[in-house]
């Protein structure tokens, strides 16, 4: 892994009146589409997404870290740590102590402000890495995270003031919202803008014209007259939001995330990318301005349909018949362990027969307070949590799942030794020097897609969660989840370039952090690279890059767990994961 380098000074080829001082190094916007899929940006469905790639770098070897969630990586990008060190290891975790925001539950939903602050009283800096905004911020940049509730914060989740670094969320105006100074609140009133941010919709029209108007008309103007560099981030709810929550198809797999609602928030979220970029442009900033474009994973079309599961042959109220409830992870193992199923979310009430967990997490065994087992759902992947390490409750576990058509892949803490048909979570970046609870398995859902051109944009994934089949989600190792959009442009950028070199969520952090010459004490060795390749002062060659597979023993199924990775010198990037036939992606004789 590489250590940080110093700061890249301005580009000669920037024009003269544009030019930073010397050594000044160039402002940042880093843009997040949340969900956005790598093959759905093209001149039709993106324009300014694809006319910025064109001019600058179009990297075409992307990978989201798994499990593919939101928070998780935020994590990656704001630290340039893999999970295993940031410990966000997805949307929802088990922290192991009750959390007042959510009911005294020990289940941490980390898109909550008001609970990443109860997990950083009680364990500090949870992440327990310096973030890029928060390093930005001490070296005396201009710092400023807006967009969808938790990502924005995580970038420098520790500074709660309002003075410091510049945070809107859906939470600005209300009890949870991080307060902005008075500097702020004027020249909002001042622009003709309310204080407070509008509710996120399908489509997300409204709030995300609301956040690219405070980040054009108050804040660039405010960072100019500053004279200072500035580090901002924009984190776009859509496409992810209306991707979850369309209902183009009901209870259908077609369109699924391919029908109007989808394709609008594509559009939306490259609408919000043109404004800033128009911004930057108006203010005179855009030639002393790197812009970054990602998205923090892909997406899939949800499937609820298993032939295996228990849960599937009871009658729940809102579920079609046949399909899953939300929770039925928990629901199974319950039953296949014998063991009380607890809802941390309803004061550790049983869960009745033909019913379900009421939000993300589940207590297993004969003490809710001591449980055995922790199911926390979070989509397209789940974690499970022995909160007293068990070897031979680990191995009942994984035999259950494994018969399940809803598996195709399991991971299985080191600490709990060899499990036939499992990897070990450090095979995937998930054992490092992370502060919150490690999870004993994760599991992996089947995907699939429904047949198109390019399957990455037409996946379909198993997924825990309270939506509908046929709405959307993510989470899961399929190469439609793992494959993310990401290009950048700008004066420390090459330009009209195409980088075949693998890249990572992770690598952007690095990366920002050497182009503003920042450098934090890594405390975890789990850490991304500095894409030089892209950058035109770099006169290395492109990285060496090699591929290879993992194959677990198989399990008395014949199951075999595979994952498939590639190697840019001596960082590593997860293509997929699973049982050789259940995941998009996967070669079906990657078993051999």
């Amino acid at each position: 892994m590489r250590l940080i380098l110093a700061a890249i000074v301005a580009c000669l080829s920037v024009p003269a009146l544009a030019q930073q001082a010397p050594g000044r190094p160039n402002n940042v916007v880093l843009f997040v589409a949340d969900g956005l899929r790598a093959g759905m940006v093209n001149e039709k469905n993106a324009p300014a997404m694809t006319a910025l790639m064109q001019r600058g770098v179009r990297f075409t070897n992307t990978h989201s870290l798994f499990p593919t969630f939101t928070t998780a990586n935020a994590s990656a990008m704001a630290t340039g740590h893999y999970l295993g060190d940031t410990g966000d290891f997805s949307n929802n975790i088990y922290v192991g102590f009750p959390l007042k925001a959510v009911g005294d539950s020990p289940i941490a939903p980390l898109e909550n402000n008001k609970v990443l602050a109860e997990v950083n009283e009680k364990l500090g800096d949870f992440l327990n890495e310096e973030t890029i905004l928060k390093l930005a911020r001490a070296a005396g940049f201009s710092t400023a995270a807006l967009g969808k509730l938790g990502p924005a914060l995580i970038f420098d989740h520790t500074e709660r003031s309002g003075t410091g670094t510049i945070v809107f969320d859906d939470a600005t105006g209300h009890s949870a919202g991080i307060p902005l100074s008075d500097e702020v609140r004027q020249r909002l009133t001042a622009a003709q803008l309310p204080l407070e941010t509008p509710r996120a919709k399908v489509v997300n029209i409204e709030q995300q014209a609301y956040l690219t108007a405070v980040a054009t008309r108050v804040l660039l103007p405010m960072f100019k007259e500053r004279g200072k560099p500035f580090l901002m981030v924009f984190w776009s709810r859509d496409p992810d939001t209306s991707q979850h929550g369309q209902t183009d198809g009901p209870n259908r797999l077609l369109p699924g995330i391919n029908g109007p609602s989808s394709l609008a928030a594509i559009r939306n979220a490259d609408d919000s990318l043109a404004r800033l970029l128009d911004g930057l442009k108006e203010q005179g900033l855009d030639g002393t301005t790197d812009v970054i474009l990602t998205s923090d994973h892909g997406f899939s079309t949800i499937s609820k349909e298993s032939a295996t599961s228990p849960s599937a042959t009871q009658t729940y109220k809102g579920v079609p018949e046949g399909q899953v409830p939300p929770g039925f992870v928990a629901i199974d193992l319950a039953q296949a362990l014998g063991m009380t199923l607890y809802d941390p979310s309803a004061r550790n009430a049983p869960v009745a027969p033909g019913a379900y967990p009421s939000r993300n997490g589940s207590l297993l065994g004969d003490d809710p307070a001591q449980p055995k087992v922790v199911v926390v759902g979070n989509g397209g992947s789940n974690l499970i949590y022995l909160p007293t390490p068990d070897k031979a409750l680990a191995a009942r576990i994984v035999e259950f799942l494994s018969g399940q058509d809803y598996t195709s892949g399991l991971f299985v803490a080191d600490a709990l030794g060899r499990i036939p048909g499992t990897l070990p979570l450090s095979a995937i970046g998930l054992e490092g020097a992370a502060v919150t609870p490690r999870p004993a398995i994760v599991v992996n859902f089947r995907s699939f897609s429904t047949g198109c051109a390019d399957p990455t944009t037409c996946g379909v994934s198993v997924a825990d969660t309270s939506l509908k089949q046929g709405q959307g989600m993510h989470g899961s190792f399929s190469r439609a989840d793992t494959r993310n959009a990401m290009g950048a442009a700008g004066p420390s950028f090459r330009q009209k370039t195409e980088s075949s070199a693998p890249v990572s969520n992770a690598d952007l952090g690095r990366t920002i952090a050497h182009l503003l010459g920042l450098k934090g004490a890594d405390r975890g060795k789990l850490v991304g690279r500095v894409l030089t390749e892209a950058l035109p002062g770099s006169t290395g060659p492109m990285p060496l890059v090699q591929s290879s597979v993992l194959r677990s023993e198989p399990d008395a199924r014949g199951n075999v767990t595979v994952l498939v990775t590639q190697r840019a010198d001596a960082t590593v990037y997860f293509d997929t994961a699973g049982y050789p036939g259940r995941t998009l992606g996967l070669p079906h004789d990657a078993r051999r």
